[in-house]
């Protein structure tokens, strides 16, 4: 084979590394000036231009607002862990104020939020070492330290409600739903920190479809243990918020985590044949072909998302995203 010349080398090495190419198209990437001063909504603001997941997060932002402005019915999903975080605060407010729709979240999501009208959760340490912990009788959720006594507390309010319950269905027959149980653990707390107060007020419902997956589900062990009659009715749930989507003129769907939370939003969606607009919050990659990382593209191959649909995955921990996420949507709409 022949030696090229220096001089072809360097011709082929400048053609192959100093191309001329077409103009990109889109924005122009550039970050927040710090010159102007400190401005936190034109931070955000800023995010747009920035790339990388930050533009992502305006992307979002954009979506959910597109979402307020259509009035589209709104499906909230969060996993257990962030209710055990502050965010448990947030998602009050939304339900408070009317805010969303119909909410999903697993049963870890629904008694942390009663347990935390029962006592306070502490911050604490990711690297506090775990037998240390137990034998304190301290639980963890990250750095999030739970006192085991909360849930000895929980037994003493919850028994008294399945007594009542099952009452009710020796007397009628009706078994009741996780959505209803869920409605009925927020009327009796009767506490306006907590997320299913205000979801019992307002009337938004809660779907559970893992109700046994947590301290619910312990307290059901002990109290059907005694009472073998007692019973929850999962299949009118489903039927009930597979109805949800059925004959709304937009939906929007907001995921924050992964799991059985988001397949559970994204199906019900299914029967509309997609959601018009989707926004996911979580830090799962889509390689290993889980519904837990697939982007919004894989919910379009299932008619849970419409082709046209606004969407957008936000590769992030939602304890850092979403309180932005909501300053520059829900808390800024008036209606």
């Amino acid at each position: 084979m022949a030696k090229l010349s220096e001089k072809s080398n360097e011709k082929i090495a400048r053609r192959n590394v100093l191309r001329r190419s077409e103009e990109a198209k889109g924005i122009s990437v550039r970050g927040y000036d710090f010159n102007a001063g400190i401005n936190y909504g034109e931070i955000l603001d800023s995010y747009e231009s920035v790339g990388l997941q930050a533009s992502n997060l305006a992307k979002a932002i954009k979506i959910i607002n597109k979402m307020i402005e259509d009035k589209a019915y709104i499906y909230l999903g969060y996993t257990s862990n962030l209710v055990s975080s502050g965010l448990r605060d947030i998602f009050r407010y939304l339900a408070e104020h009317k805010k969303v729709n119909v909410i999903a979240t697993t049963a870890g999501g629904v008694e942390e939020d009663i347990i935390k009208c029962l006592g306070d959760f502490k911050v604490g340490d990711f690297r506090a070492p775990g037998k240390m912990l137990r034998e304190k009788g301290i639980n963890r959720a990250g750095n999030v330290f739970i006192p085991n006594s909360r849930y000895c507390d929980f037994e003493d309010f919850i028994i008294p409600i399945f007594t009542e319950i099952l009452e009710l269905q020796k007397r009628t027959g009706i078994v009741i739903t996780p959505s209803e149980l869920i409605w009925k653990l927020g009327e009796k707390i009767n506490n306006k920190k907590s997320i299913y107060y205000w979801c019992w007020k307002n009337k938004i419902p809660v779907f559970c479809p893992a109700i046994t997956d947590g301290s619910i589900g312990d307290m059901i062990y002990f109290f059907k243990s005694k009472n073998p009659d007692f019973k929850i009715d999962v299949a009118e749930d489903i039927w009930k918020i597979n109805n949800t989507s059925i004959g709304q003129n937009k939906t929007g769907v907001i995921v924050l985590g992964e799991g059985i939370i988001k397949h559970h939003i994204c199906n019900a969606n299914m029967f509309r044949n997609g959601a018009d607009y989707a926004v996911y919050v979580n830090t799962v990659p889509e390689y290993d072909g889980s519904d837990s990382g697939a982007l919004p593209e894989e919910a379009v191959s299932w008619g849970k998302v419409l082709p046209e649909a606004e969407r957008v995955k936000i590769y992030g921990e939602a304890s850092l995203v979403f309180p932005l996420i909501v300053a520059k949507t829900f808390a800024k709409a008036k209606d």
